[in-house]
């Protein structure tokens, strides 16, 4: 019961963002090799604990995280703050796999939290229309467009304004 009334949840809330369009979700601009890179208002961890907050408050799963860092200082090598933060909506993303198993790639959603040379700290991810154009799915432009809405909603969280 919990499971279904989560779901209910997370496509009630997709069906309002995607209602809500771009203006409401702060939408960022994809490069050319299909990373976004949204400017973060807050420290890496605090930018962490907004984006996992984010992520709970939406049903959405968390998997993991990443400190990127860490495993470079016991590797002995200096990076930055970087952390990799993986989470997804199973019965969203699998959807992707039925039109291009290669795709599990790119799924479940995987965004990079990092502090750059300049200390402004970065939320950076894959732009899903890339990610459907790498994989030729054209099937599945209506749950592209739904995964867009939530990354977008998930890094207005912490948007620098």
């Amino acid at each position: 019961m919990i499971v279904r009334t989560r779901q209910l949840a997370t496509t009630l809330w997709l069906s309002f963002a995607l209602l809500a369009g771009p203006a409401a979700l702060a939408q960022a601009a994809p490069s050319d090799d299909g990373v976004v890179k949204v400017r973060s208002a807050y420290s890496v961890d605090e930018t962490i604990a907004r984006i996992r907050k984010d992520i709970a408050d939406k049903g959405i799963m968390f998997f993991q995280a990443i400190d990127q860092a860490k495993l470079a200082a016991d590797a002995g090598i200096t990076l930055r703050p970087s952390t990799l933060l993986v989470f997804g909506n199973p019965p969203l993303g699998t959807q992707f796999l039925t039109s291009n198993p290669y795709s599990g790639l790119d799924w479940p959603v995987r965004l990079l939290v990092l502090q750059d040379e300049t200390g402004a700290v970065w939320a950076v991810y894959t732009d899903f229309a890339w990610i459907a154009r790498r994989h030729h799915i054209v099937d599945r432009t209506q749950q592209f467009a739904m995964a867009t809405g939530v990354v977008e909603s998930i890094t207005s969280t912490v948007r620098a304004r």
